[in-house]
């Protein structure tokens, strides 16, 4: 445990131990984890280009925070931030965090603590500020000429893990749109490299540019502008584009009447472990942030035979940036057309609660706040007996599971199970024994209550939904 002490609070950050696990996602990761840090790039203030800029991975880091609450709350927030600065590839040399009512409007932090900011990063040798909050340009250009290094916001960092992550085709269009819509306004000339014009402006001795170079022209600044903005518009054609074919899909599932369900929650609480230990799904496990940015959707099985998805979402994180929860609309609209939304909660973090309502308000977000939720606390097997106690007066309906331990999971199964949507008819019916495929398709739509073999037939007593029923109505089902 490294302790960095600061004049208003002391902020702690766990040292970080790197357990291999060995998940079919094993060899994906060590060569995400190969590919992430960039050695020896310099990250101090110099003429780069739009694209170079985005590309940039921090290294040494200085967090800096400003709080209005608990200190509590404070260090919770700071140390989130290091986890996040951990997860992008830096090494986090300090933190600072300063208590005042709102952030100052011109360099976010107070004028002495700049100075104080100045020398920690001139002390520590670190190439890059992160602030836990979303700065404003003028922020963020003050805040780059006082200390003199890079700095950036807790937004840029968390698109920066996306961009890391992002593997699908749809994934990286989100994460781009995402990135291109936060640099636009934040768009401006290092070492003027920017505002240099052509047309009237290019003179060579003292004579103009000659023909068809006359003229005011446009600076370097107004043209990546503008190229950004055609970019911004094609990745919204085709995300609309992807879009529809999800749609597609989700209508296709609709149509057969397969109930879905998705599991969303805080970023590393444990969704995709579940996932794996619910399904055998073998998708990618890292203790990481964000690890999963593209939604991974399987075939489940309930004790009667019925049939029903899950699918794994993004993770959320308190302040997720806005311009994440629109690019990713499309994905997390899978989410808000579920039955049933598995809220995965980690049991182990320091403040469940405020992971609880940071999920809340971004479900809310996208309409989702009126499918059904099943609260599901993870990770008990890393948690006090104290908070599990507590957890459990607070969330009485909660079901409590270690994925990595394989503890409580037939519960969570059978829990599940319960709060999926029954079918609508139930009804009786004698199918003969050459239809067995129709007797194997009621087990995989609907809800079989009784099954008896007769002479005529396999007679049964099934909730069926109302395609299903039409089509048994021609043997002669009967209702109830």
């Amino acid at each position: 445990m490294r302790t960095n002490r600061t004049d208003d609070s002391t902020i702690s950050f766990p040292d970080r131990v790197d357990e291999v696990d060995a998940t079919t996602g094993e060899l994906e990761l060590e060569s995400r984890n190969a590919l992430r840090r960039v050695a020896g790039l310099s990250t101090e203030l110099a003429d780069v280009s739009e694209v170079e800029y985005r590309q940039l991975r921090l290294e040494r880091v200085v967090l800096v925070g400003v709080w209005d609450g608990s200190v509590t709350d404070a260090e919770n927030s700071i140390t989130e931030l290091a986890a996040l600065a951990e997860t992008a590839g830096s090494q986090v040399l300090e933190g600072l965090i300063q208590r005042r009512g709102r952030p100052d409007p011109a360099t976010y932090i107070g004028r002495g603590k700049v100075a104080e900011l100045g020398d920690v990063v001139v002390s520590t040798g670190a190439d890059t500020v992160i602030c836990d909050g979303e700065l404003s340009p003028s922020q963020l250009r003050n805040l780059e000429q006082s200390v003199n290094v890079k700095v950036i916001d807790r937004t840029a960092l968390i698109l920066d893990i996306f961009a890391q992550h992002a593997k699908s085709k749809e994934g990286k269009a989100q994460v781009e749109l995402a990135q291109l819509e936060y640099l636009l306004p934040r768009l401006r000339g290092w070492g003027e490299a920017l505002s240099r014009q052509a047309g009237g402006s290019a003179r060579v001795g003292g004579a103009g540019g000659g023909v068809g170079l006359r003229g005011p022209g446009e600076t370097k600044l107004e043209t990546d502008r503008r190229r950004i903005r055609t970019r911004i518009a094609r990745l919204r054609r085709e995300i609309k584009g992807m879009r529809t074919v999800r749609q597609t899909k989700r209508s296709r599932r609709a149509r057969n009447a397969v109930p879905a369900v998705a599991i969303a929650g805080y970023t590393n609480a444990g969704k995709s472990s579940l996932l794996n230990r619910l399904t055998g799904a073998g998708v990618l496990v890292e203790d990481a942030l964000f690890a999963t940015l593209d939604p991974t959707t399987r075939r489940a099985h309930a004790a009667d035979g019925r049939v029903y998805t899950l699918s794994d979402t993004v993770g959320f994180v308190r302040h997720l940036p806005h311009q994440i929860v629109e690019a990713f609309r499309s994905t997390l609209e899978e989410v808000a057309d579920a039955d049933l939304v598995v809220h995965v909660v980690d049991g182990a973090h320091p403040d469940p609660e405020e992971q609880v309502r940071a999920v809340r308000e971004v479900l809310t977000e996208v309409g989702a706040d009126s499918v059904p939720e099943l609260l599901v606390v993870n990770k008990i097997d890393a948690a006090d007996e104290e908070t599990l106690l507590r957890l459990k007066r607070l969330w009485p309906d909660a079901v409590f599971v270690s994925a990595r331990a394989a503890r409580g999971i037939e519960g969570l199964r059978g829990a599940i199970e319960a709060r999926l949507p029954r079918p609508a008819v139930e009804l009786r019916v004698t199918l003969p024994y050459d239809r067995g495929d129709l007797v194997a398709e009621v087990h995989r739509r609907g809800e079989v209550l009784r099954t008896t073999h007769t002479e005529h037939g396999t007679e049964l007593h099934v909730r069926v939904d109302e395609a299903l029923a039409a089509e048994l109505a021609r043997h002669g089902a009967t209702l109830g």
